[in-house]
């Protein structure tokens, strides 16, 4: 007789992880719509803003790529945005005028007052204060996760960021097999 125990163990275990994902995801979904029904801002909007005004001084978009732990091609695009709604400048570095650096303007310190903080801040602040060593093994288990379910031709885009998220709106955003295929 074949025992159920290791099954039962399996199912248990996936979901305790999918639970935990589950409540990230939720996380940053209430944070995100906090975000917009109190600024009109994606919650990536919101986060970068955040750091922008923790740097204190201007960022170049590598700079602000780092502080916001995602690509560079990913916040540039939130960045833009933000420009284009006054809520950030960009200008020429006085050290280097082949850098642009983008700065809080004074618009987007006013939203900043009254939005609330990004569940990013949350989770960053949470994962600074794992240890490294279970650190860096969430992290390789996550991406060997992400590798099984087929999932590693997805792009890593800022968390709800609505437009950066939708291909349909971002072109030139090359979108996985599997994700044309949800979207259609």
């Amino acid at each position: 007789m074949k025992s159920t125990k290791p099954d039962s163990d399996a199912s248990r275990d996936a979901r305790r992880v999918l639970d935990a994902l589950r409540r990230v995801v939720q996380s940053l979904r209430v944070s995100a719509r906090a975000a917009e029904a109190r600024g009109g801002l994606s919650g990536a909007q919101v986060f970068t803003l955040q750091k922008l005004a923790e740097a204190g001084r201007p960022l170049s978009v590598n700079e602000l790529a780092s502080r916001t732990m995602t690509h560079q091609s990913s916040v540039s695009v939130v960045a833009a945005r933000l420009v284009e709604k006054g809520l950030v400048t960009r200008m020429r570095s006085s050290a280097d005028a082949r850098r642009l650096e983008l700065s809080l303007a004074d618009a987007g310190r006013a939203v900043l007052r009254r939005a609330p903080r990004a569940a990013q801040d949350r989770l960053v602040a949470a994962l600074h204060a794992t240890d490294p060593r279970d650190r860096a093994r969430l992290a390789e288990l996550l991406e060997g996760l992400i590798r099984s379910a087929g999932l590693e031709d997805e792009s890593a885009v800022m968390f709800f960021d609505a437009e950066a998220n939708d291909p349909r709106t971002t072109p030139g955003r090359p979108v996985s097999r599997a994700r044309r295929n949800d979207l259609s």
